[in-house]
């Protein structure tokens, strides 16, 4: 059930609107305001046309086209511009946009303040929580989504408490958390190792019915990251009883975590349940499975399940490409390794740093230097650089060394 927000000012008012969440930031922020540069279409045409990726320049013009036209634009055309430049992560300019309309007279609408707020929690700044206590009573109901969007910013701050007692308030004041609102937590929680709080809260999701795929998939990941595979597998077994279906993300989950902990049986005894089940699979379920049987030295059955997967009709990407040629390296089999990158090359997929350097380290192990030098010229040719674990091999040579300090300068 969503709550009513009770805006006290008129949409359209003559004077500025000064509101709780104007003052959050009016004392922060002043705006150079003025364009001089127009564009030639009205405001509407561009809002329709699309303006998916907006530059700073472009959006400040059309900001001022529309604060300039009469009758003045509604609050639903500000926020499809608001979300827009929020998508390119322009948060400090959504803020000084929203300060301007607000002066205009328009007041936000339940839409623009969640955009508003989600610039404040990507910022991660401390923002003050306007709709804590009394506050909420002073000036608004916040519906579900502004509420969401507030713990959410809270989680990014690892402010997970202060999360819980915001949840807390919403259902005091009628608003049920939904799965969005215990997600952005649980996911935080996880991250930061608090793994029993998150079962706790994942209990709580079960007795409202809410726990989803997603719901139990973050939870998984968190027992996989921290070592807690069993609890992971348990979880899994748990989540299929309670009639709640794995997505590819839950197997991808499970599968490597399975791998990155040696049991890379089981997980091909999953990889084969899922054939059997006619589930879709994509390249990423094939690479983490490749992945596992190059770490397992099954860099041989690797290499099969890599060279099957045009039969199966999925197409490698960078990431796989990357991993069979680490695999090939790790196994000593260099000259197959270089073989696959031109391949690569050859399939029109470009390789990035990831591959480049796979190899340059690969050669350098190998005393070859010449080869490495080759491929780093190659490398930044194409625009990528050495990276920490490369630059680490070409200092531990040259302490001891094998290697010559021109080298080191031909990595910068």
């Amino acid at each position: 059930m969503l709550c009513r927000r009770l805006v006290l000012v008129p949409r359209f008012t003559l004077s500025p609107v000064r509101t709780p969440l104007l003052s959050c930031f009016l004392c922060e922020r002043g705006y150079s305001g003025g364009c001089d540069r127009k564009i030639s279409s009205s405001y509407k045409e561009r809002l329709r046309s699309g303006i998916i990726g907006i530059k700073k320049d472009d959006a400040v013009a059309l900001f001022q086209t529309m604060i300039e036209s009469r009758p003045l634009p509604t609050v639903i055309d500000f926020s499809r511009l608001f979300s827009a430049v929020a998508r390119t992560k322009q948060y400090d300019l959504v803020l000084d946009l929203c300060r301007q309309m607000e002066l205009k007279g328009i007041a936000h609408d339940n839409y623009t303040l969640s955009i508003v707020i989600n610039c404040f929690c990507r910022r991660r700044k401390r923002f003050c929580l306007f709709c804590y206590g009394k506050d909420v009573e002073a000036w608004v109901i916040p519906d579900l989504i502004i509420l969401n969007t507030i713990v959410n910013g809270l989680s990014l701050q690892d402010r997970l408490s202060e999360a819980m007692s915001l949840i807390d308030r919403m259902m005091v004041i009628g608003c049920q958390p939904d799965q969005f609102t215990y997600g952005p937590v649980l996911n935080r929680m996880c991250k930061s190792g608090n793994i029993a709080l998150a079962l706790g809260l994942l209990r709580k999701m079960e007795c409202r019915k809410i726990a989803n795929t997603v719901t139990y998939s973050t939870l998984i990941q968190g027992f996989c990251q921290s070592g807690k595979l069993n609890m992971a597998k348990e979880l899994f077994q748990e989540m299929v009883s309670e009639g709640v279906h794995p997505d590819i993300v839950t197997y991808s989950i499970l599968l490597d975590g399975l791998c990155d902990n040696g049991e890379l049986e089981e997980a091909l005894g999953i990889l084969d349940k899922m054939h059997k089940s006619k589930m879709e699979l994509d390249i990423g379920i094939y690479s983490i499975i490749i992945h596992g049987m190059c770490n397992a030295s099954k860099v041989d059955d690797a290499w099969d399940l890599f060279c099957s997967l045009p039969s199966k009709g999925v197409k490698p990407d960078v990431k796989t490409y990357t991993i069979m040629i680490g695999g090939l390296c790790k196994k000593g089999s260099l000259a197959e390794a270089n073989t696959l990158l031109r391949k690569m090359e050859e399939e029109g997929i470009a390789p990035d740093s990831g591959p480049y350097n796979t190899l340059i380290r690969a050669h350098l192990r190998d005393g070859d230097l010449t080869e490495s030098a080759e491929l780093i010229e190659e490398m930044k040719s194409c625009g990528f650089s050495a990276d920490a674990s490369t630059i680490k091999i070409v200092m531990d040579m040259l302490s001891d060394g094998r290697m010559k300090k021109s080298f080191l300068d031909m990595l910068s």
